[in-house]
């Protein structure tokens, strides 16, 4: 089930038995798990009736053990289990004389003790690549808990939704724009996202609309905002700004290479779109993920005023500008600074 489905049903219903949490995502995590807890203990049951195991430490057995115990302090509980992939046998073969892992826990499952709930949580593996198998695997191996979990990372769309919904509900003043370039700073991150929008509501207030500067004096990692601003200073040939925002990142330690390499995937981006005839951020992200490459809406909006900065003939000069600069950074070079400066006087002059 998802985290939203989750969420609804422990509202509804008491909490099951055991449930199997898996996947990266940390803040719909936290999410539920403070649901569960606030559902299955009164405030003062919490301190003894909540326990903290890990399997690195202790072996599935002793959990289920643990589980199966009554507690003269604490009616209700709530095990959390950290590491469920741990409890995956090395080898597929078991003793015959020995209860298999999977058996126990099917018994224990078949007569719960009333008031215990246990989770198991798995967050090291995630849902694509060489992951997949492996959380397909935990998932086989706890089979016997019908109640599992799914915490997939945010998408794009899901991301903004997020912020959006934070937002307001912090009483922020933030534009779409100001919005777009702090969910791409935080590359979608819904655990950071929630931390710098209430980071953003302390440090602005409800008075005052959140600027671009206040994002990336706040926001760590929010160098790709001083980065567009160099390709919107490039665009109207403002050498000035261009070197101001050069510096910027020099500053504050922007591996030059990287923001060249940034440049390089929106000119071409931009020169696409051109050739394609796209003319608004809605048919560049469309037209892009049907090409099978991921274009968030901010970076389509990006694109698209690349587009109006750069006339065709332009874009396809700076593309050969910046592919001279990567040549210059990957050969022997007395500063990587001298080659950005010089790309950036050969696209204001």
């Amino acid at each position: 089930m998802s985290p939203e489905q989750f969420l609804q049903r422990i509202q509804k219903q008491p909490p099951a038995p055991a449930y199997l949490f898996v996947g990266p995502d940390p803040y719909q995590r936290g999410l539920c798990r403070k649901a569960l807890i606030e559902r299955a203990l009164r405030p003062d049951e919490i301190d003894n009736g909540l326990t903290r195991l890990d399997l690195d430490e202790v072996p599935l057995a002793a959990v289920l053990d643990d589980a199966r115990s009554l507690s003269l302090f604490a009616p209700n509980r709530v095990i959390w289990v950290s590491g469920a992939e741990v409890a995956l046998p090395k080898r597929l073969t078991e003793s015959a004389e020995e209860e298999s892992p999977t058996a126990s826990l099917s018994a224990f499952l078949r007569d719960p003790t009333p008031g215990v709930t246990v989770v198991f949580d798995c967050v090291r593996y995630d849902f694509e690549g060489e992951d997949k198998a492996r959380i397909e695997r935990v998932q086989k191996f706890f089979s016997a808990i019908p109640d599992q979990v799914e915490f997939r990372p945010y998408t794009p769309e899901s991301a903004r939704r997020l912020a959006q919904e934070l937002i307001r509900r912090n009483g922020v003043q933030i534009g779409i724009t100001e919005l777009g370039v702090l969910v791409e700073a935080l590359g979608g991150d819904a655990a950071r996202i929630a931390q710098e929008v209430e980071k953003l509501s302390v440090y602005a207030g409800k008075n005052r609309k959140v600027t671009v500067d206040d994002i990336r004096q706040l926001v760590p990692n929010a160098q790709a905002t001083t980065i567009f601003a160099l390709v919107n200073a490039l665009g109207r040939g403002d050498r000035k700004k261009s070197l101001d925002s050069l510096d910027t990142l020099i500053r504050d330690g922007e591996y030059l290479p990287l923001a060249l390499t940034f440049l390089s995937t929106l000119f071409r981006l931009a020169l696409v779109s051109q050739e394609a005839k796209l003319t608004n951020a809605q048919q560049i992200q469309a037209y892009f993920t049907r090409q099978g490459v991921r274009v968030w809406r901010e970076r389509a909006e990006q694109v698209q005023q690349t587009m109006a900065a750069f006339p065709k003939e332009k874009l396809a000069r700076a593309i050969e500008k910046v592919f001279s600069a990567d040549c210059a950074l990957r050969d022997a070079r007395p500063d990587d600074r001298v080659v950005m400066e010089e790309l950036v006087l050969s696209l204001t002059s």
